[in-house]
């Protein structure tokens, strides 16, 4: 058994610092273990008292009887680390350190995060800073969290990792509340040891695990994330995760327009995009989705069939799952047939969707009778049942009935509590049928389930080819030099001339062809538009007089003379895109969207983090393009035609490769505008951007 597993299920536990006082944080533990049904042994820890909770109580760990699997530190950030050497020292496997005052309050903290860690040696650490962990398969409570003076939890199959020791307790008590069963809870915190990554691969083997929820703060360690994700994937347990801090405030450009229209949290959206991480998007979502993914059911379409016992909940319920891209289908013949076969009189309107028994009733042959006509209905993916008002005065009723449709069907089951009814929502829940207060809810579980039911691994990464760069000098290259660094891996620019003088540009605009793009050329000066620096559709006996006055008005708004300039064929027809290299803490990551010079305006992008090792699959490209809200346009909207997406798949790959091959030494990269021209013709990189390290 190794260090982790015996973390989650120790047989002997020393709580370091332990309180007679159980007004204190320190005088939790002990009762907590008791009073939670722990059944292994436990060691209080304090020189000052002989016994607490009835435990005798051991001056040091150099006493204790025998070596603890666990230990919970109680003492303060200025002693804890003794009582952890103390613990690797007896042999421990993990120590789990309450204390605040690490790495999250600033250097000096740091430091003693630091002297933790080297006090630890090879015994694991939990925390610092952390509520703990509770174990709700095993009945083991190591945690100090005040949700714990309830009396009892249901056990059940979701897995949840925090990096909140505040948000564990919430998240134990709301889904206690509400009948949803957990397995195992931790409290991950600093993470100066164990974090995020280790426990989902500790709970992708845990046998009482379905699904994995997540509170994340941050990710540190994204390679492990990432292994850890697929890892879950592959073994069929969805991950669901709240990101806090989506604000953009933090996020920052740098040279190009890629920085500004990535930011932090897009980062986020593509690293678990890639590693089929489900994002809730509210709090509530982190309880609502793995509620529903816990079933085990799977949905295969967005075809939902709502059954209502009261007309505007349905009618909520329905309006919600259309604004999220469910289709509420009315019955197709053969069921519509079943259900007016069900009916007694004619309260009820069985031959629509929300299919309304209202008037009928809470009659249970009927309600049985439409629940298994439902699913078993080819036309429909899932079933939404509505309950309403009057099932509070039966709700055995409702509950029994839609619990003897479900073994005929493997489509999910939802049910929408429509009046203030947590006691019918929990009964729900514990009878295998997910309930929600709110019809939203409903949606983003069905949403959850959808996505988890179309993951597909990832493509293989395209392998990157030895190209040297070694002639390249470091820092901002020129427009020129990006645009010739990036044919060297395939991307394919402009025809272009640089220049100096206005008798050069001249020669060159005659031999590119009469109207051209004029540009400063330098290595300061990316964004040109912004200083004068770009001109459109000069005529060749005009490009001089229009350089020289391009100089002087750059000269006047960016303090610096331009000495070159590039002379550029004019480039018709197409659809101008922006292709871009970002990276931050999480990786590299590439960036798609619509370019030019209402890129930040529109927003309108797609990213995907690069893999660890090569570029990006040509079918990662393509869903890409695809997720574009303006991929029409590429596509031959209103007879436009057709763009070559064949060769912009090929620009984005190996505009990718680029990238995985310079790795660290690439800092940024954009192209943009990149023309897609109609198909057949190719792409061209009208304008680049490239920083070396």
């Amino acid at each position: 058994m190794d260090a982790i597993a015996r973390l989650l299920k120790p047989r002997s536990v020393a709580v370091i610092g332990a309180s007679a006082d159980l007004a204190k944080t320190a005088g939790r533990p002990v009762p907590y273990l008791l009073k939670h049904g722990f059944a292994g042994r436990v060691f209080p820890v304090n020189p000052k008292v002989d016994r607490i909770g009835g435990l005798e109580c051991y001056p040091d760990v150099a006493s204790l009887p025998e070596i603890p699997d666990v230990g919970i530190v109680l003492l303060g950030a200025e002693r804890a680390h003794q009582a952890v050497r103390d613990l690797a020292a007896r042999g421990a496997a993990a120590a789990i350190v309450l204390a605040s005052g690490y790495a999250e309050t600033g250097e000096e903290g740091a430091r003693r995060q630091r002297q933790l860690m080297e006090a630890a040696g090879p015994m694991r650490i939990l925390g610092p800073n952390t509520i703990g962990l509770v174990n709700l398969t095993d009945s083991i409570v190591l945690s100090a969290s005040g949700a714990l003076e309830m009396d009892r939890f249901p056990s059940g199959a979701i897995g949840v990792v925090s990096q909140s020791g505040g948000i564990l307790g919430s998240l134990l008590s709301r889904a206690a509340a509400r009948g949803i069963g957990l397995s195992k809870l931790v409290s991950t915190s600093n993470e100066a040891d164990l974090g995020l990554a280790d426990f989902m691969d500790a709970l992708v083997d845990d046998e009482a695990t379905r699904v994995i929820a997540l509170y994340i703060e941050a990710v540190r360690y994204p390679e492990k994330f990432r292994a850890a994700a697929l890892r879950a994937a592959a073994a069929g347990k969805p991950v669901v995760a709240f990101k806090i801090g989506r604000s953009e405030a933090g996020a920052q450009a740098a040279v190009s327009h890629t920085g500004a229209l990535a930011g932090a949290d897009r980062m986020y959206d593509a690293l678990f995009r890639q590693t089929g991480v489900i994002r809730a998007q509210t709090f509530a979502d982190l309880l609502d989705i793995p509620a529903a993914l816990a079933t085990g059911r799977r949905l295969r379409g967005q075809r939902i069939a709502v059954l209502t016992s009261t007309g505007g909940a349905g009618t909520l319920v329905s309006d919600s799952l259309g604004v999220s891209g469910f289709d509420t289908p009315s019955p197709d013949e053969a069921t519509g047939a079943a259900l007016r076969a069900l009916q007694t009189g004619d309260h009820a309107a069985l031959d629509r969707n929300p299919i309304d028994v209202t008037l009928a009733g809470l009659q249970p042959d009927l309600l049985r009778g439409a629940i298994q006509a439902l699913l078993a209905s080819p036309g429909y993916d899932a079933l939404v049942v509505v309950v309403g008002a009057s099932a509070l005065a039966m709700p055995e009723l409702m509950a029994d009935a839609i619990r003897a449709g479900l073994p005929l069907s493997d489509k999910p089951v939802l049910a929408y509590v429509s009046p203030h009814a947590p006691e019918v929502a929990r009964l729900l829940t514990q009878r295998g049928v997910p309930a929600f207060a709110a019809a939203e809810s409903c949606t983003a579980a069905l949403a959850g389930l959808l996505q988890a039911s179309r993951w597909r691994p990832p493509a293989a990464p395209q392998p990157v080819p030895a190209v040297s760069v070694d002639d390249w000098p470091a820092g901002s290259l020129d427009e020129a030099q990006a645009k010739q660094l990036f044919a060297r891996f395939g991307v394919i620019g402009t025809r272009e001339i640089p220049v100096e003088t206005p008798a050069e540009a001249e020669r060159a605009a005659r031999e590119l062809g009469g109207r051209v793009v004029l540009k400063v050329l330098s290595g300061k000066i990316t964004h040109k538009s912004d200083v004068g620096g770009v001109a459109v559709g000069v005529p060749a006996q005009e490009v001089g007089a229009r350089l020289a006055a391009m100089a002087d008005e750059v000269e006047a708004k960016a303090r610096l003379r331009p000495r070159r300039f590039l002379v550029q064929e004019m480039v018709g027809g197409g659809t101008e895109m922006i292709l871009g290299l970002h990276r931050d803490p999480l990786g590299a990551a590439i960036l798609l969207g619509m370019g030019g010079v209402t890129a930040e305006l529109f927003r309108d992008t797609a990213m995907r983090l690069l893999p660890a090792q090569g570029g990006l699959s040509r079918e990662e490209a393509l869903e890409m393009a695809r997720e574009l809200k303006t991929w029409p346009l590429l596509d031959g909207f209103r007879g436009r035609p057709a763009a070559d997406v064949e060769a912009l798949v090929d620009a984005i790959v190996a505009f990718s490769r680029l990238a995985a091959g310079l790795g660290d030494r690439l800092v940024e990269a954009e192209i943009n505008p990149l023309f897609v021209l109609p198909r057949g013709q190719g792409v061209r990189a009208a304008d680049g951007v490239a920083v070396l390290r």
